[in-house]
């Protein structure tokens, strides 16, 4: 990093984390109180301030990372600082914990994009590091770091494992990776990611290594028609099953197939992936899922995804492969018809986006869901055709991902799709200068917007005197 870009991102960092600061004392002052879920996360944290770390809350579902280091923060600074009493591991304390996470992502962010797009020279470090504060400014994962909730620090661990991984550091990934799943239990499958990456490398590199033998065939491991895709299908499951490509890959992946090794067994002693309160966090097979997090990833790419350039490439598309694209729809509308579910949380809590969506679009008509076919299946091509730059074996391993994250889960939460979504907007070309800004004002006026209701329009339930607030 050169000192001009160092000291330009230390600004950007440094008013970054002012302005979260002020934001963080508004909210603090208007909800000092435990909200939502952070009625079962903060008691849960103050039990483990007390030493009790032998209580747990039935009601939790994900692992005690966030209370483990939660406590191993705020104990050595109250110490340190001479802190005593209710101040300790309070409501406020607690949630400054996601504050120097939210920092901390920034940084990851910035580092991460650095080492992806490091041989694209064209890219200023005016645009990196822009490009760094508004992924910061993620308007679903932003606003969590001012509650005490486990997606600033689920987010965190993830990226750091990440960014381990680009550098060849596998076990460290792999530790980082099992700080990220103490986190929640779904991150897992980014560990799955990690040693992805590396098999991915192997893989592109034996891929050219065969595209040099056949120069006379035209077959390219970027290209996207269904008879190279098959070419790559056939050359991926002969390479895969060589014994000696296999020890290679074992050799290079041993620290993630360690913690994917520990997490089937702790799938096995605990009888399935929650912890807790099982009854709401049934997995299922929801495909729908995928579409929806097509869409919410069309919303908040649209500078990338939405353009005209690219709704006339689709429209192109459509009308060299139409065989193609109806077979797609057929199976889009299929999977709609036979694996759409509505889970209880999406019709009763009034407090979410997710809420307003459903029944605003979705509760509409019967026929709503079938006539955004057409929609999702632009949103996947778009999606796809802004990573072309990748390698067709990273585009099939991050996709698996995607389907593993998003598929079984049968709550539509976009909370759900903060790491896939930060995953592919790290990996995708950047913009130019304008499309980048106003990238950066549309999180910021999403951002503005949700404060603005939860901290201003508050209301009551019938049955409840306590004040609610909407949220993501």
């Amino acid at each position: 990093m050169e000192r001009a870009e160092a000291y330009g991102f230390s600004g950007a960092m440094s008013g970054a984390f002012l302005l979260s600061c002020l934001l963080f004392a508004a909210v603090s002052r208007r909800q000092r109180g435990p909200y939502m879920d952070e009625v079962f996360h903060v008691p849960q944290a103050q039990a483990y301030c007390h030493g009790r770390f032998l209580q747990w809350d039935p009601m939790i579902t994900t692992l005690p990372g966030l209370y483990l280091l939660s406590v191993g923060v705020v104990k050595p600074a109250a110490w340190l600082l001479g802190w005593t009493g209710s101040v300790v591991c309070s409501v406020g304390m607690l949630r400054f914990i996601n504050l120097l996470f939210s920092a901390g992502n920034l940084y990851l962010l910035y580092l991460l994009l650095f080492k992806i797009h490091q041989k694209n020279k064209a890219v200023s470090c005016f645009q990196r590091i822009l490009s760094a504060l508004t992924l910061a400014m993620f308007p679903t994962l932003y606003f969590f770091t001012f509650l005490y909730y486990t997606d600033p620090g689920s987010a965190f661990f993830t990226l750091f494992s990440y960014l381990m991984c680009l550098y060849g550091n596998h076990k460290t990934s792999a530790l980082l990776g099992f700080c990220g799943f103490m986190f929640r239990q779904t991150n897992i499958v980014w560990t799955v990611f990690c040693a992805g990456n590396v098999v991915a490398e192997k893989l592109n590199e034996a891929w050219k290594i065969e595209l040099q033998k056949k120069k006379d065939e035209k077959i390219s491991s970027r290209k996207g028609s269904f008879s190279d895709l098959t070419r790559v299908l056939q050359f991926l499951v002969e390479y895969l099953l060589s014994p000696k490509n296999l020890v290679t890959l074992t050799a290079l992946t041993w620290p993630y197939i360690i913690l994917v090794s520990l997490f089937f067994v702790f799938v096995f002693i605990n009888g399935g992936i929650v912890v807790g309160d099982r009854s709401s966090h049934e997995a299922c097979l929801h495909f729908p899922q995928l579409f929806y997090f097509l869409s919410f990833t069309v919303f908040f790419s649209f500078p990338h995804l939405l353009t005209p350039a690219k709704i006339r490439k689709f429209l192109l598309s459509l009308r060299k492969h139409p065989v193609q694209y109806s077979l797609i729809t057929v199976i889009s509308l299929f999977l709609i018809w036979k694996f759409t579910y509505v889970h209880k949380y999406l019709l009763a809590d009034n407090r979410h986006y997710t809420f307003y969506v459903w029944r605003k679009v979705f509760q509409r008509h019967e026929l709503v869901k079938y006539l955004l076919v057409p929609f999702y299946i632009f949103a996947g091509w778009s999606f796809a055709d802004t990573l072309k730059s990748k390698s067709i074996f990273w585009i099939l391993m991050y996709f698996v991902c995607l389907l593993a994250v998003t598929v079984p889960q049968k709550l539509l939460e976009f909370r759900y799709f903060i790491l896939p979504f930060l995953i592919y907007r790290l990996n995708i070309p950047f913009l130019s200068l304008y499309r980048q800004l106003l990238e950066l004002a549309f999180y910021i006026l999403v951002n503005a917007v949700t404060f603005y209701l939860f901290l201003n329009r508050t209301f009551q339930w019938e049955n409840s005197d306590e004040v609610q607030r909407f949220m993501w």
